[in-house]
């Protein structure tokens, strides 16, 4: 438990997080001069089911292959390698290794390379038959009833809404402010910042859901420019403009694994209040008289992602969806030893607490995708081991609205700049802004 729950940390801290501190301290570094190169012998990535598939490892230097570089690898599937090997020279500078899939599913080869006093890492993950994954997570019988009777009783709480303009963010074009409303009960508070287009009129609107972690934010500013009213929000009830080192301090603090507080109980779990925020922010959005009640899309990666999903699931007032590497999907495959979504609450635990994976039906992103009647676009890499693709797919395969599904096979759990230019540019048409 506690590897895993390290485990868990590591990955939220260094990718989440992560790309806030590179953006801004660290913009100068550049990836590394040694690579580890892991290829699938297909170019697309995919196989059929029992097809052999062949890795070939090699290490680069500067563009040239390493000689002699000593590695470890592992391969199998996804979150559970039945294949380790460790100290394999590579004579000729590269080595290759296969295996294969009989379930639909990934496969996949992490290398570990020495090259002098560093190790460096790659990867490579090949798709089974991926269309063809189905969820272990089924939907409580009372599901529906809930989730309307959760929303209806936190609107029993009227919003009373706040906005402070933040006069050095605003552009000649757009207002920028931070806002604040009410969420699930009195006094408890979603803030976020409000981005409004300066000249007069109506306009489409987007919100944007955050991933894990804890953070300032700052609102986008570049959508609102076009012609949009969008709202990016926090979801720990706290003012989302101070410094980064506040929001530390809560993360190693009161707020530390917030993703597991009180996940054995369905009304208590963090998450029940993260939900409901996401649809009291549509609730003011659509109280804005410059939003022109038409077109109303939702966005986000990783928990974003998973909130995307939930949110345009539950409010009918969202007219699409925009979701990049969603988490919180199928949890229940870890039981089935599938590779299962962050935050990975049951992996490798032959007793989990009966109650938390009850309650994490309740939850999971698959059974929202399944309810989905909107335009959808998703997106992920093949390489991402915080929310691994099998589990993606699962909630994906279950989506019965339009789908669209650009998958960029490389990246983990991080996008590439074409990747997020398709990503806003899809955003833009549907808000009709393009």
């Amino acid at each position: 438990m506690v590897v895993n729950m390290v485990r868990k940390i590591v990955f939220v801290l260094a990718i989440l997080i992560g790309q806030v501190i590179f953006s801004t301290t660290f913009a100068q570094i550049r990836g590394n001069e040694v690579r580890v190169v892991v290829s699938p012998n297909h170019n697309d990535w995919r196989y059929a089911l029992n097809e052999k598939c062949e890795f070939t490892i090699q290490v680069f230097k500067a563009q040239n292959l390493l000689q002699n570089v000593r590695i470890d690898y592992e391969l199998g599937p996804e979150m559970y390698p039945d294949v380790q090997k460790k100290n394999i020279l590579l004579k000729d500078g590269k080595i290759q290794v296969s295996s294969s899939l009989k379930k639909p599913g990934f496969l996949r080869c992490k290398v570990k390379a020495y090259v002098g006093e560093r190790v460096y890492e790659g990867m490579a993950t090949a798709g089974y038959a991926p269309e063809e994954i189905k969820a272990y997570t089924t939907a409580p019988a009372d599901f529906d009833a809930y989730w309307a009777n959760a929303l209806a009783e936190s609107r029993n709480v009227p919003l009373e809404p706040t906005m402070e303009l933040i006069p050095e963010r605003c552009t000649d074009k757009v207002d920028v402010y931070q806002v604040s409303f009410q969420n699930i009960r009195w006094g408890s508070r979603t803030y976020g910042i409000l981005c409004m287009p300066k000249a007069g009129g109506k306009y489409p609107a987007l919100l944007r859901v955050p991933g894990a972690g804890i953070r300032p934010y700052y609102g986008d500013i570049t959508t609102a420019s076009k012609g949009a009213i969008t709202l990016e929000i926090g979801i720990h009830g706290i003012p989302v403009t101070m410094e980064q080192s506040y929001y530390d301090k809560l993360f190693n603090g009161a707020l530390w694994n917030y993703w597991e507080m009180n996940a054995n109980d369905k009304d208590r779990f963090y998450y029940k209040r993260v939900v409901v925020g996401t649809l009291r922010a549509v609730d003011f959005i659509c109280s804005l008289p410059q939003y022109n009640g038409k077109a109303l899309g939702v966005s986000g990666s990783s928990q974003g992602g998973a909130l995307s999903i939930i949110t345009a699931a539950l409010d009918k007032r969202v007219t699409c969806l925009a979701a990049v590497h969603p988490a919180m999907c199928d949890f229940m495959a870890a039981q089935y030893d599938r590779a299962c979504g962050w935050p990975h609450y049951f992996y490798k635990q032959s007793n989990p607490d009966k109650n938390q994976l009850e309650v994490s039906r309740y939850y999971d992103a698959v059974n929202f995708a399944s309810r989905l009647s909107v335009p959808a676009w998703f997106s992920w890499g093949y390489n991402d081991d915080v929310c691994p693709p099998s589990s993606m797919y699962a909630a994906y395969n279950s989506v019965p609205s339009f789908k669209e599904l650009h998958p960029y096979l490389e990246t983990g759990h991080y996008w590439y700049q074409e990747q997020y230019d398709e990503w806003n540019q899809w955003l833009w048409r549907q808000m009709g802004l393009n």
